[in-house]
């Protein structure tokens, strides 16, 4: 007994677990570490034993007490098997495997499906990539994807001209075969498809020769969608109907189309508002002037007031993107900068000197307010460093 963990260990629980903790634990772990899911895993059918036996021996209440009091050694006289914790872990592995689709693999043969029933075609996913002003303002587009059709000449029967079917005399139109199987609880019985008609519970006598019996085909399908107002990057279009053709009549599986949009070299765009930066002259900051701000409807004009900072921003209503199904679009937002003029000749820097000389201090209203501050925060070390 010294060789086994300890049996919360190995369920990663604490001694304190209530019943339906534990049970809930259990049914994630057999999920993920059945045998027959990881079939290339000579270690997985040892874990999956380990866990259960962990299992049915904490969820029964007298071997827990007696696993609690007195660890493996308690349970030696006492056996494993048998009892109300190996019918629970029955129970609940059919309840797992039942449900995943793997059909009677824990003798629910009543639960396999009818494999002539209709069923819906898969879901397929594409992606594209659009420019960002093909985004702000919508556009046709026209894709192309592989998906499986009908097949045009059988109509999805899978036979030839009017050949007929039967029914699969090795599983009786049923899809699956009872097999039995030796596992860590004994014998169980359990289903697989049936090898004679590969789970259609049908025989094709003469296949169609352009679907091979399939009854779908692949075909490159061009699909035109339209993409709408102010689509952003990283959001998903569904064209419905779009995906795989449905299998015994069944519906068309859907179509997702993932967006890709370039970036812009002018604008960001930030939700649905549109944020751009743009330079004006010294002179145009301190006189004011009327200025173009490129949008994403065109050009705009603008009149920005005299005295002009730096990271002044604008706000121009209603110029973002259209919000999706409304009929109000976000804002342009516009964040101006002062160019300062390099490269000046001498008459210009006189000019310019001559023209600083004539501005007082009431001119520079923050420049003033900070050496006021600094002044109050430093007192006569301002005027140390002055002097």
């Amino acid at each position: 007994m010294a060789d086994k963990r300890d049996y919360y260990e190995v369920l990663g629980v604490g001694r304190d677990v209530t019943d339906s903790e534990l049970k809930k634990v259990y049914r994630q772990l057999a999920r993920q570490c059945h045998p027959d899911l990881h079939p290339d895993d000579p270690s997985a059918e040892q874990r999956f034993k380990e866990i259960t036996e962990a299992y049915e021996v904490l969820s029964n209440a007298d071997k827990r007490k007696m696993y609690d009091q007195y660890g493996h050694a308690g349970l030696e006289n006492g056996g494993m098997g048998g009892g109300a914790g190996f019918s629970d872990v029955s129970d609940i592995l059919e309840s797992i495997f039942g449900g995943m689709g793997m059909g009677s693999m824990f003798g629910g043969g009543s639960r396999a499906q009818n494999p002539n029933a209709p069923r819906q075609g898969k879901d397929l996913q594409t992606a594209i990539t659009i420019d960002f002003m093909e985004a702000c303002r919508g556009k046709s587009e026209t894709i192309n994807v592989q998906r499986m059709e009908t097949c045009p000449d059988c109509h999805g029967s899978g036979s030839a001209g009017n050949a007929a079917t039967e029914i699969c005399p090795d599983c009786q139109g049923r899809g699956s075969v009872k097999v039995t199987q030796r596992t860590p609880f004994g014998m169980i019985a359990s289903s697989k498809a049936c090898p004679h008609c590969s789970g259609k519970g049908r025989i094709i006598k003469t296949p169609c020769q352009k679907c091979r019996g399939a009854g779908r085909i692949r075909v490159n399908k061009s699909i035109n969608i339209d993409i709408p107002e102010g689509i952003a990057d990283g959001m998903t279009m569904s064209a419905r109907g779009m995906g795989d053709a449905g299998i015994n009549g069944g519906p068309s599986g859907d179509l997702y189309i993932n967006i890709n949009v370039r970036s812009h070299p002018m604008f960001d765009r930030e939700g649905f508002d549109i944020h751009c930066d743009i330079p004006i002259t010294y002179t145009q900051a301190v006189l004011g002037d009327e200025i173009v701000i490129p949008t994403i409807d065109g050009n705009e004009k603008y009149r920005i007031s005299e005295g002009t900072q730096t990271g002044t921003v604008l706000r121009l209503r209603g110029k973002g993107v259209k919000r999706p199904n409304r009929s109000d679009r976000g804002d342009q937002y516009v964040r101006v900068y002062v160019e300062v003029p390099k490269g000046l000749n001498k008459k210009q820097k006189e000019l310019l000197q001559e023209f600083e000389s004539s501005l007082e201090s009431k001119n520079y209203a923050k420049r003033e307010g900070f050496f006021k501050k600094l002044k109050e925060v430093f007192g006569h070390e301002k005027e140390k460093g002055k002097a």
